[in-house]
């Protein structure tokens, strides 16, 4: 879709939302608004966090949650590196920037307004307070945008009810020890809006916006629960260059650089447990389709981590061996460039044995990881191959079982626990032989390639 496309798509869906709940409608004003979502949704680091996810995550939703959605991301720190001036214009009287860190604005040097009090309250920030990126930084920010944005369109009412809904989207929130959860402190905290605001709500109509704020944090992480494993590793192969910027810099990134990519993912999904991607308030959603989501869920992220561990393993063993040649090395010289269509080009795996006996999966896990890692993911990403030609060779040559022991000492080769040299010495012997001499008859293709 184009990015006129999108900022009309946006222009349209924001119009509709705000005539359904009798707002201000200023096709103007409006259009401002579209333009500066879409036009930082768009910028040069988004690949997963990008106008579509929006729209998505607002798709079946009421006029709040279609409003909501299409701020929530608004502010994505680590990924803009930065806030762009276009929307920093919203929440620059608010905050401050202190060594590298954003904090909330204190009196006197803050001048409060009714919509920063509404939504410093409804995330539980105090003045001072340092914003950290993994606990709520940008959704705050996002939702005060929102916001302000929509003062002269929205009363405060609905306003706090957008908030509420953003407030939601803050992902992956261990219970803390108190017992309460996410979705209980938002509702303790709406009844105390509802009092300093006086907003005129029951506890009723306070339990189904807190209800409402779940079915959209629902929807902004429905592809954990993604009933297909290799639409779920699309969109992992999507988020991963989001934060790794250097995976834009096709054929020039390092062996290191990569390594490093995966190994985040990999640690970031053994993080992870269904029980804190996906939440449950008062039924919503309903036990089936909460337990069915939790299912789904645990069978993707147990398939995304072997997965991942397998192709962290394969890619030590290509930093290990890359060290005997400097100390940055780009993986497309231990590799061979990206397949491109109008160019044939010259690959590792074009020079690796076939395994005659290949180690057979032991469980539906193993089986369907390896169909991903031989026949690779449904969707081409722009820096790296769909299949893994590597590990495929690995996990056939050795077997998952000792992947995952190569896996734990490949953990330690990170840490500066192993040298490159034991990590190798570590390794089966017939990988290593073969990976390396596939690596001397990729450089030999290069080298009868320059002396035509």
């Amino acid at each position: 879709m184009s990015i006129a496309t999108d900022k009309q798509k946006c222009l349209d869906c924001l119009a509709e939302a705000i005539a359904d709940l009798q707002g201000q409608v200023d096709k103007e004003q409006l259009t401002k608004i579209s333009n500066l979502i879409i036009q930082t949704m768009t910028g040069p680091w988004r690949s997963f966090h990008t106008p579509n996810h929006i729209f998505e995550v607002g798709a079946g939703g009421d006029a709040i949650e279609v409003i909501s959605a299409l701020f929530h991301d608004l502010v994505y720190v680590q990924v803009d590196q930065g806030i762009s001036v276009n929307i920093s214009r919203y929440i620059a009287p608010y905050i401050k920037e202190d060594r590298e860190q954003l904090v909330i604005l204190e009196p006197p040097e803050l001048q409060e307004d009714a919509v920063f009090q509404m939504v410093l309250m409804l995330f539980g920030f105090s003045h001072g307070q340092a914003l950290l990126p993994m606990s709520g930084q940008n959704e705050f920010l996002s939702a005060l945008i929102a916001g302000k944005a929509l003062e002269n369109i929205l009363p405060l009412r609905r306003l706090t009810e957008i908030a509420a809904c953003i407030e939601a989207t803050i992902p992956f929130r261990p219970q803390p020890a108190s017992g309460l959860t996410s979705s209980d402190l938002l509702f303790g905290r709406l009844v105390n809006a509802n009092e300093v605001f006086q907003l005129g709500w029951d506890d009723d109509e306070i339990a189904e916006i807190v209800k409402r704020a779940v079915r959209l944090s629902n929807r902004d992480v429905e592809n954990f629960a993604s009933p297909n494993s290799s639409h779920f590793l699309n969109n992992t192969w999507n988020l991963i260059p989001e934060t790794n910027h250097d995976l834009k810099n096709v054929n020039s990134y390092t062996v290191h650089g990569y390594r490093v990519s995966m190994q985040k993912m990999e640690g970031f999904m053994n993080f992870l447990s269904p029980e804190i991607v996906f939440r449950r308030y008062r039924n919503e959603p309903d036990e089936k389709s909460y337990y069915k989501l939790l299912a789904q869920t645990k069978q993707n992220l147990e398939v995304s981590r072997l997965y991942l561990g397998t192709k962290l393993t394969s890619i030590a063993i290509l930093e290990a061996l890359s060290f005997r040649i400097g100390d940055d090395i780009p993986l497309s010289t231990m590799m061979g460039e990206l397949p491109r269509e109008d160019k044939p080009v010259i690959g590792l795996e074009q020079f690796l044995p076939e395994i005659s006996d290949p180690y057979l999966p032991s469980t539906p896990i193993e089986a369907e990881v390896l169909g991903l890692l031989e026949k690779g993911r449904t969707v081409d990403s722009s820096y790296d191959i769909k299949n893994s030609p590597v590990t495929t060779f690995m996990v056939k040559a050795i077997g998952f079982a000792e992947m995952q022991r190569m896996l734990g000492l490949s953990k330690e080769f990170f840490k500066g626990n192993l040298t490159h040299e034991q990590l190798i010495a570590n390794c089966d012997n017939y990988v290593i032989e073969s990976i390396k001499n596939a690596v001397v008859q990729l450089f030999d293709s290069r080298k009868a390639a320059l002396s035509q």
